[in-house]
């Protein structure tokens, strides 16, 4: 027999905007489910931010999502996923998900034998929880990163085809380019919306990995396992931001068009 709580809300986090790229698969995944979607713009970037500072953000939001009843989280950073997935696997009593693992399996299904490209906050790439999860499954791969902080900005500004932003990703990718790497996993889930640029300075012989579509994934076979998944009726989506709720309905409207009309304002502070 299905739960009730099948009819709550799925819980989305990430530090800013790029948490969207996963609510974007989520909609197309599971058009039924309800979300409540968290954008800690008061704190964005988590990258350059202590593994400490990081794991505490994220229990804030974790333990709000929790007291609104969601019946599942996703961890839609992979800075969070990094140094707080584990911890709040052990501290939360509902299912938590994050990103980093999924877009590893993603990135092995894709490759042609390396080396494996991962971009990523500096907090992301310093952890080394790509290259973990890519060698945990395929230890003879070659993995090559290169931490990526000024990207989070540039998205959060809404620069996604900006000159400035070119230059930008050209420096970043030129050790990438240099090594051949065939796949490229976009390590912070901000990446894909800068997915056309990066894709023009890798070539078309570099396969890019958004690991949302994987995520959206693996949240529809857990639901299902535990009987969760929410059967019909009209879906409802509630986006909140930590700061600044305006100008982040502006610009998260490019991203997700119709889908937002409301962005509530809740200080985790």
């Amino acid at each position: 027999m299905v739960s009730a709580s099948s009819e709550a809300p799925i819980g989305v986090f990430d530090s800013g905007l790029g948490g969207l790229t996963v609510v974007r698969s989520l909609l197309k995944r599971l058009p039924n489910e309800s979300l409540i979607y968290v954008g800690d713009t008061a704190r964005v970037p988590y990258g350059p931010k202590s593994p400490e500072t990081v794991q505490r953000y994220a229990s804030q939001i974790a333990e709000w999502l929790v007291a609104e009843g969601v019946k599942v989280i996703i961890v839609a950073c992979s800075t969070a996923t990094a140094h707080a997935l584990t911890y709040l696997q052990q501290h939360v009593t509902i299912p938590v998900i994050g990103v980093v693992e999924p877009g590893a399996r993603a990135a092995i299904r894709a490759t042609r034998g390396g080396p494996i490209g991962v971009i990523g906050t500096a907090g992301t790439i310093g952890s080394g929880a790509y290259a973990r999860a890519i060698h945990a499954l395929a230890p003879m791969l070659e993995v090559r990163q290169e931490a990526c902080a000024l990207l989070v900005p540039l998205v959060e500004e809404g620069w996604l085809d900006h000159a400035a932003t070119r230059v930008v990703v050209r420096e970043y990718l030129a050790p990438l380019k240099h090594a051949h790497v065939d796949t490229l996993v976009l390590g912070c889930t901000h990446y894909p919306l800068l997915a056309t640029v990066i894709a023009e300075e890798m070539g078309r012989s570099v396969q890019l990995i958004d690991s949302a579509e994987e995520t959206a994934s693996e949240t529809a076979l857990t639901l299902d396992a535990r009987q969760l998944l929410r059967s019909g009726g009209p879906a409802m989506h509630r986006f909140v931001a930590s700061d600044a709720p305006e100008k982040f309905l502006m610009l998260a409207r490019q991203f997700l068009p119709g889908a937002i009309t409301n962005v509530e304002h809740v200080s985790f502070a």
